[in-house]
């Protein structure tokens, strides 16, 4: 096994790969972050308009998390098929559909036109959007996980990673010019299908950027030994990789979904939630709120690669338990400081949030990568991290909603963070480190697995 001080290096248009995939999760996480933002500010309004409004906005944050769902169906086919046909294929699909979808609700009419046909609209849409989402993560960062340079794989993985604070940044600013240039009344009537409708002319880029990238020459190399291995009569090389990934990589999968509780959770509440936190309870204008999100995620972009690079010298577990225990330690300064209204202190309590989420999200990608054998590793990254979505991002926005709405207070949201925290702490304390394993290990065998985990120990220690 190649270690990453004698790796190849990396390969010259490794830049242009990573652009590539960051381009296409930037455009993907608009789109899906815009949805959050519109549950947040007017769906609860238009397409909900006969309920209280903190019910209406509860209605509107459960076809949010419809689409969290979904990604755990997208992420067993678009794995499969792109462990069995390439990364590159399923990331031009993903794309397709998301962007299609985003595009789509732009167009919908609204409860005023079509009645209870509207929010079912809505709903399916959500699903399509949460189906690729939930493919497109994991072909995106393993597409240059793969592309060679061990020695700094969590820096150029975390790359695409930024995609996330990107889109975020993006959706959110478009919103914020449009609510600071719109009446409430224009914003509410069509202002606000404009970030959707936009979502269009993104996919045309995106897709023209993506589809001039090459595939993963580590999935090529995998492919080509499997396929010698078939025809010389080895019937039992190809397996499906739902199949292998459970059988071989059941405990890398638990810490995977693991990992994700307190990454996802924390987020969710940070840029999703804070949006009816600071409106309803500190009294803040959804014009301040939303340029707090804007600058935050400023610097959440900035910070992902520098965690990413600091990963590479001292391994993935200890920046991302750092980042899981900053965060709950953060959470009742966080809603402390947005109780006091002021601007400032709502920008510093959502900046270090999400510099502190930054420390789990910028290892996570090359951390579950290198948990699994390449013939199952889009299969297994995307079910580690979508099926955790479930349980973790699609409901936390809900759930903190529901809490206030019940108590009134931010303490048990609070302690909800906590308790997501304490949860991936555990589930990443007790993994193992990966920062030094081969990406083209092929074998899927557990002794396979285990040879490779012990050849790094020995080098570590």
């Amino acid at each position: 096994m190649a270690s990453p001080n004698t790796a190849p290096p990396p390969p010259a248009n490794l830049p242009r790969i990573v652009a590539a995939s960051l381009i296409g999760t930037t455009i993907e996480w608009y789109d899906f972050f815009l949805y959050g933002s519109a549950a947040a500010l007017v769906f609860n309004k238009l397409f909900f308009p006969d309920s209280d409004p903190l019910v209406g906005t509860l209605l509107s944050f459960l076809t949010y998390a419809v689409g969290f769902a979904a990604r755990p169906i997208g992420a067993l086919v678009f794995g499969h098929y792109g462990d069995r046909l390439g990364r590159k294929k399923l990331l031009v699909l993903s794309l397709l559909l998301m962007g299609g979808a985003t595009f789509a609700i732009g167009l919908l009419p609204t409860h005023a036109t079509v009645g209870a046909a509207a929010p079912v609209l809505l709903t399916v849409l959500r699903l399509v959007q949460g189906f690729a989402l939930g493919g497109e993560w994991g072909g995106a960062v393993l597409l240059v996980s793969e592309h060679g340079d061990a020695r700094r794989r969590g820096f150029w993985a975390s790359w695409p990673q930024t995609g996330a604070p990107a889109g975020q940044l993006l959706a959110t600013g478009v919103l914020s010019l449009l609510t600071a240039t719109l009446s409430d009344d224009a914003f509410g009537s069509w202002g606000w299908r404009i970030p959707f409708l936009l979502s269009g002319v993104l996919v045309v880029i995106g897709l023209w950027i993506r589809l001039s990238v090459d595939e993963s020459p580590v999935f090529q190399q995998a492919l080509a030994q499997a396929e010698a291995r078939k025809a010389a009569g080895d019937a039992d090389t190809e397996k499906l990789p739902l199949v292998s990934v459970l059988r071989h990589h059941w405990r890398d999968v638990l810490v995977a979904m693991g990992a994700r509780m307190a990454e996802n959770i924390s987020y969710y509440v940070i840029t999703a939630f804070i949006l009816v936190y600071a409106t309803t309870s500190a009294g803040v204008s959804k014009q301040t709120a939303l340029n707090a999100v804007l600058i935050a995620s400023a610097v959440h972009f900035a910070v992902i690669p520098a965690w990413g690079a600091l990963s590479d010298r001292i391994g993935r577990r200890p920046v991302y338990l750092l980042g899981a225990a900053g965060v709950g330690l953060w959470a009742f300064p966080f809603f402390a400081l947005i109780d006091t209204g002021s601007f400032g202190n709502l920008v510093l309590a959502v900046t270090v949030g999400l510099m502190l989420h930054g420390a789990m999200y910028a290892p996570q990608a090359a951390f579950f990568a290198e948990m699994f054998a390449t013939r199952m590793r889009y299969s297994g990254a995307s079910i580690g991290a979508q099926f955790a979505s479930v349980a973790a991002g699609a409901p936390a926005p809900l759930i903190a909603t529901a809490l206030l709405s019940d108590y009134g207070s931010s303490t048990p949201i609070a302690l909800y963070v906590i308790a997501a925290s304490v949860l991936t702490l555990v589930a990443v304390g007790v993994a193992k480190e990966t920062r030094d394993r081969d990406l083209a290990r092929v074998e899927a065998s557990a002794e396979a697995a285990s040879a490779d985990t012990r050849a790094a120990d020995a080098r570590t220690a």
